[in-house]
């Protein structure tokens, strides 16, 4: 009979903790603590960097230098949100260093393909593949340019394998 009566008084005051709070709303504190909680957490949500497109960025390979630009597309803008990265780049056919990606990245609004010139910095969707091509290329499908080497590009025509480690340049 004792733990009926203390499962009723128990629920007694859980319904009369409802009702009080139902009847006075919750305090203009609490409201406001709310907001600032909420707007605080959306800061946190927010990419890393802030940069316009095109982005500069870094390559260390192997301890030398490069540099490079990213395009204003949506797989590069996907890709940036990725750095820093670090990845270790192999020898594939030649005139490609290749090396897997953590994740697949957006290839909205990307063209089937395209024709690969040296220097090119490009995405292998097929494969999840980031490739620089330290040569020229065909033309292949599901390939996505996301930049473009601008200085050091001898540093990834040796061949591999390549530790990379890629950030954006912060002006």
């Amino acid at each position: 009979m004792k733990y009926r009566y203390h499962n009723n008084r128990h629920d007694h005051m859980r319904n009369y903790m409802r009702e009080r709070a139902t009847r006075r709303g919750s305090p203009p504190w609490l409201k406001a603590a709310g907001r600032l909680v909420i707007s605080l957490l959306a800061s946190y949500a927010l990419p890393a960097f802030t940069q316009e497109f095109p982005m500069k960025i870094r390559l260390d390979v192997n301890g030398d230098i490069a540099t490079a630009t990213l395009y204003d597309n949506a797989t590069a803008r996907d890709f940036a949100t990725l750095l820093p990265l670090s990845l270790t780049l192999t020898d594939f056919a030649q005139v490609e260093r290749i090396g897997d990606m953590p994740r697949a990245l957006s290839t909205a609004g990307a063209p089937a393909g395209m024709t690969p010139v040296t220097g090119d910095i490009t995405y292998y969707a097929p494969w999840n593949n980031l490739t620089i091509f330290a040569g020229d290329n065909a033309y292949a499908r599901g390939l996505v340019r996301l930049g473009k080497i601008n200085t050091g590009l001898a540093a990834l025509q040796r061949p591999g394998p390549l530790k990379l480690r890629i950030e954006h340049i912060k002006d």
